[in-house]
């Protein structure tokens, strides 16, 4: 329960913002937000990372509502048991449910970080959400899992063991 408020808080970090960018922002309007490093740049995005397969954005919401539905599978399964894989897990599914309401509601996705140290795409909340959550993933999995996993599932056999009632 506490990683679907989780995920929740964060669906609702993003839909403010956007909220916010497409109620004070014109179309392609942009804003300094933090000096020589960010603006606020209004985009709207109807692909996916980096504008790709801009002409699908309907598949892209049927993807994105499969993914989330696979990940609230594996949440409630507790496929991953410790709290970190789940946190991670809430992150990711965050990133996925905010995006896919901007595609049903409107077409497209509202973007509006853009760097200026670099040249990037521009990017939001629920973007930051997938990325770090993805690549905190496969960290988790590729670094942590067996130990974490393996000690969870233990600290969970003993206090079953422990507990006549189960």
């Amino acid at each position: 329960m506490p990683y679907a408020i989780l995920a929740a808080v964060l669906v609702i970090a993003d839909q403010v913002v956007k909220f916010l960018i497409r109620s004070n922002l014109e179309l392609g309007e942009s804003v300094p937000f933090i000096p020589h490093i960010l603006n606020l740049t209004y985009y709207q995005n109807t692909g996916a990372a980096f504008s790709l397969f801009r002409e699908h954005t309907w598949i892209l919401a049927l993807i994105s509502a499969v993914v989330s539905v696979a990940l609230v599978v594996v949440m409630v399964k507790r496929v991953f048991r410790h709290p970190a894989g789940q946190v991670i897990l809430a992150v990711i599914l965050a990133g996925t449910v905010g995006n896919l309401i901007d595609r049903v509601l409107f077409g497209y996705v509202t973007d509006m970080f853009q760097t200026i140290f670099i040249n990037f795409a521009v990017f939001n909340v629920a973007d930051c959400c997938l990325v770090c959550g993805v690549i905190a993933m496969m960290v988790y999995v590729l670094f942590f899992y067996d130990k974490l996993e393996k000690a969870t599932a233990g600290q969970e056999a003993g206090h079953d063991a422990a507990d006549p009632e189960g």
